[in-house]
């Protein structure tokens, strides 16, 4: 993390420099000219005879170090020379001008920030902090980890430093807290000496109790960013925010202690029963939450992993369903990880997000969008209109989305066996953005990527060769530390893909030593177990119309990698085979017991991994017959069972021997 050192004589190493800075602090800072209305308590004050003095101070102070006296050693901090009556004084009642607020948050750069409060005739300390925390939030929001030269010279930026730094005591609670906030949101060394006496009038504040529910969030917060080894300041605040009235908390409250608990993951173990006590206070507040406020929480619960709160979770996401055309990108992101870290799915969701996605996806972020499309791969939820959409937007936008965001836009398309429209636009976009980004994928984004086009049927050959060299093995074995057999499978159906499907294809082949020996394997990411009870009823009406249970086997592990449900020998005359006889075999019947965890979620559309299965047994001699379970369903006697297989298994007629 970048840090800067802002020593009190940072701010006037000359004497013109000085000049220029309290110049600014008298000229903008001061409510004692004629012109300017009388202030309130709480507002910086610098009257004319005490800035000739302190500046006659700092020059004499300057020159003397300069001729080598030690009467005012220049390298520490400088006294505020001011009299009481001069220095910040506490907001007593005061109450800011909400228009000031509301401009400042529209201003996108610090000059924009700092050019605005040199206008202003009057300034509060709880207005100087929140004009120093819009700086440090825009700077945020550029990604600058240090505050920029341009920002570090400006003149306003300097001299509100300087006074926070020597009128640390006489601060309100919040303005105290709010330049804290915003000072370590702009990575100040926490040694320096504006940092040091902020953090020593909080913790003084601290001791005295009195601080709101608002104010030791943020500065709890501020003491997890500084990373002060000495957590005893952490484990008080979270010790009097237990002992405040919870039941009397407003929703901004409430957020703000998540918000807390977040940041102080470790402290959270051992306040677990704060924590259910919060969660549960919250269920019933869920209908106050405004959208921002319901993201946060949702995002608070993923990380602190409250497993345990699933009753909040459900009416979070249930509330969330009125704002999803109101979320931010960055919200509806947090929402959507919600939803897939819990496991919950919502219909009603389903269909906001559809409608936002359809309406808006050239304009959103590529974050959300990829967001958008792991929730519904993770969910098995094959959106039509969102996918069509989402492919739509990468045709002519592909160029936005980082190497990991697509491919986490592409997995879905082969997860859940589903070609768009454009199929040919979007495949032929994809492969150029591949060629030309190839190196910037990471290992295994590009392994997900390639073998979920596998799915659908889109071959990468041109690619293959690339992913079965020993350089990318290694570089995705470095990534892994060591290589999963989930990646080893994929790795294994790839290459299969290639031998059965691609006949032309003469590159290098994968070593044994990267290839498994079956797909049914946990997690199960190529093949899905059969669902025991579907599979007992089957096997029921089998035995009824076969007469016998030798004529099949369930089961069955191929040489092939893949495990066939229920097989079923015929010779060449049709006749039924004992399966215990290799003699005479002409075709094999694969039956495919296919339950609800085969298909997308609320649909009879095959999953990817289970109709890239059924296409490979066909080419290696099967004869597939698919047995779904929505047609098993709605059988109603055993003996339209039997008719059932039978018509399946033997449309024509079938024999024994």
């Amino acid at each position: 993390m970048a840090l800067i050192t802002l020593p009190g004589s940072h701010f006037y190493s000359s004497g013109l420099q000085t000049c220029r800075i309290l110049t600014c602090l008298r000229k903008y800072l001061s409510p004692y000219k004629k012109s300017r209305k009388i202030m309130c308590q709480g507002y910086f004050s610098l009257q004319q005879r005490q800035f000739r003095d302190y500046f006659h101070h700092a020059y004499c102070r300057k020159h003397h170090s300069e001729k080598g006296s030690k009467l005012y050693p220049f390298g520490g901090s400088v006294l505020f020379q001011t009299a009481a009556r001069d220095r910040f004084e506490q907001n007593n009642g005061h109450v800011d001008d909400p228009r000031f607020y509301k401009e400042l948050n529209t201003f996108t750069s610090s000059e924009q920030v700092l050019k605005f409060v040199s206008t202003l005739e009057t300034l509060s300390d709880t207005m100087a902090a929140a004009a120093l925390y819009r700086v440090s939030e825009v700077e945020r929001e550029e990604g600058d980890q240090k505050i920029p030269k341009t920002v570090l010279e400006n003149e306003i930026f300097r001299a509100l430093c300087f006074q926070f730094e020597y009128e640390s005591t006489n601060l309100s609670d919040t303005g105290l807290v709010t330049a804290l906030q915003a000072l370590t949101g702009l990575h100040v060394e926490p040694q320096s000496n504006l940092l040091v006496n902020l953090v020593t009038e909080c913790q003084n504040r601290l001791q005295q109790g009195h601080m709101t529910i608002q104010n030791l969030c943020m500065l709890g917060e501020c003491m997890v960013k500084l990373q002060n080894p000495n957590c005893a300041m952490l484990k008080e605040i979270i010790l009097q925010l237990q002992g405040k009235k919870l039941q009397e908390c407003a929703p901004e409250e409430i957020v703000a202690i998540y918000t807390l608990l977040q940041a102080a993951f470790g402290e959270v173990v051992q306040h677990q029963d704060f924590l259910d006590q919060l969660n549960n206070l919250s269920i019933s507040l869920v209908y106050k939450f405004s959208p921002k406020i319901t993201s946060q929480i949702l995002n608070a619960l993923v990380v602190l992993n409250q497993t345990r709160a699933f009753p909040l979770v459900v009416k979070l996401c249930i509330h969330s369903v009125r704002f999803v055309s109101h979320f931010t990108n960055e919200e509806l992101g947090k929402v959507i990880e919600g939803f897939i870290h819990f496991g919950y799915t919502d219909k009603f969701f389903t269909q906001a997000l559809e409608q936002r996605v359809s309406a808006f996806c050239l304009t959103m972020h590529p974050e959300s969008i990829s967001k958008v499309m792991q929730y519904c791969g993770k969910k098995l939820i094959l959106s039509k209109p969102i996918f069509n959409a989402v492919a739509e937007s990468f045709v002519y936008q592909a160029e936005i989305f980082s190497p990991v965001q697509v491919s986490q836009l592409v997995v879905p398309f082969g997860k859940l066996n589903y070609l768009p429209p454009n199929a040919p636009l979007f495949f032929r976009k994809l492969e150029n953005t591949v060629r030309t980004r190839f190196k910037s994928f990471p290992p295994q984004a590009l392994l997900n990527l390639l073998h979920s086009c596998t799915r659908i049927g889109r071959h990468p050959v041109n690619y293959v060769a690339k992913l079965f060299s020993p350089y990318f093995l290694q570089r995705l074995q470095a990534q892994e530390l060591d290589l999963n057999r989930s990646s080893l499978a994929q790795l294994t159906q790839l290459y299969l893909t290639v031998v059965l499907e691609c006949p032309f294809y003469k590159g290098p082949k994968l070593l044994p030593q990267y290839q498994v020996k079956s797909f049914l394997i946990p997690p199960y990411l190529l093949e899905t177990p059969m669902d025991l009870q579907l599979y007992k009823t089957v096997i029921v009406g089998l035995i009824d119309l076969l007469k016998a249970k030798r004529y099949f086997a369930s089961r069955v592990s191929t040489p092939y990698c893949y495990t066939v449900d229920i097989e079923i020998k015929l010779d060449g005359e049709g006749f039924v085979l004992p399966f215990t006889s290799d003699e005479d075999v002409y075709k094999r019947l694969a039956l495919c017991i296919d339950d609800p965890k085969r298909f997308c979620l609320n649909s009879h559309n095959l999953l990817g991994k289970e109709a890239i299965k059924q296409r490979h047994l066909q080419l290696l001699g099967y004869e597939v017959i698919q047995i779904p379970y929505y047609e098993v369903e709605i059988l109603q006697s055993r003996c339209e069972l039997v008719k059932y297989l039978k018509k399946k298994l033997f449309p024509h007629s079938y024999r024994f021997h």
